[in-house]
């Protein structure tokens, strides 16, 4: 299970476990956190209920909000009311998506020897600390390879964690598309056309499909999409620039 540090911050939001529930709370079990939580018939629902057995049951997953912390008691007053729908889609994304980050922790450290424990304290907490989420950290150490080098964190763990995300994660190939019209009065337009379209051609990367006159697609397979629409866009606003019969538009 996710694990963090300490106890989660008011406001927070925050993935618990049902584990009891009376007429007037619901206890639970936070699970990102060593920590046990309680939910006041008042802060149950946003209407008037009779018995918090009306909102929640027992081994349900609920998205609550922290509203105190009992820092002495390791217990957590917890809010349903105040998680808006947009709220909980969000943190339930967000918590399944460092599940993931957890599992491909966990195979790291199998591959070193250590126990999963082993690693949230050896590696774990420090990229939760310092990337905000064990996920993207994890899934960009490639990227984050240097800074981590810099804080002197064990190569050994660096590479186990790569070694694991190069087998694990394939980068995902998405396709770009462009609407294209292009027309020319000029006596050899066809082959003009035909060399603007090459030329977008050789210069984006992708291909182009004849429509219907003057109709025609780009289209671009991609695994950087913000990165290469970005490029294609530049690439062919200079050839709109220079030619009074050419236009385009992205299209899903």
């Amino acid at each position: 299970m996710v694990k963090k540090k300490g106890l989660p911050n008011v406001h927070e939001l925050v993935v618990v476990k049902i584990t009891e529930v009376t007429q007037f709370a619901a206890w639970c079990d936070l699970l990102e956190y060593e920590a046990k939580g309680m939910i006041p018939i008042s802060e149950a629902a946003g209407k008037w209920i009779f018995d918090v057995h009306e909102v929640v049951k027992e081994n349900e997953i609920k998205v609550a909000k922290v509203i105190k912390v009992e820092e002495d008691k390791k217990l957590v007053h917890l809010s349903l009311k105040r998680v808006s729908r947009e709220d909980e889609k969000e943190k339930m994304n967000e918590f399944r998506k460092e599940e993931r980050g957890e599992k491909l922790l966990e195979m790291a450290a199998k591959s070193l020897g250590k126990s999963l424990e082993e690693a949230y304290q050896e590696i774990g907490f420090l990229l939760q600390e310092k990337f905000g989420s064990l996920y993207e950290a994890i899934v960009n150490i490639k990227k984050n390879k240097s800074k981590l080098e810099k804080m002197r964190v064990p190569t050994e763990w660096i590479n186990a964690i790569i070694n694991v995300v190069e087998k694990s994660i394939k980068e995902k190939e998405v396709e770009l598309k462009f609407e294209l019209e292009l027309k020319s009065l000029e006596p050899n337009g066809i082959e003009i056309i035909k060399n603007i379209l090459k030329e977008i051609e050789e210069k984006t990367g992708g291909k182009v499909r004849y429509l219907s006159a003057p109709l025609y697609r780009l289209e671009i397979k991609t695994k950087d999409p913000k990165k290469d629409e970005k490029h294609a866009i530049n690439v062919l606003e200079k050839i709109k620039s220079k030619n009074a019969n050419f236009s385009f538009r992205r299209v899903e």
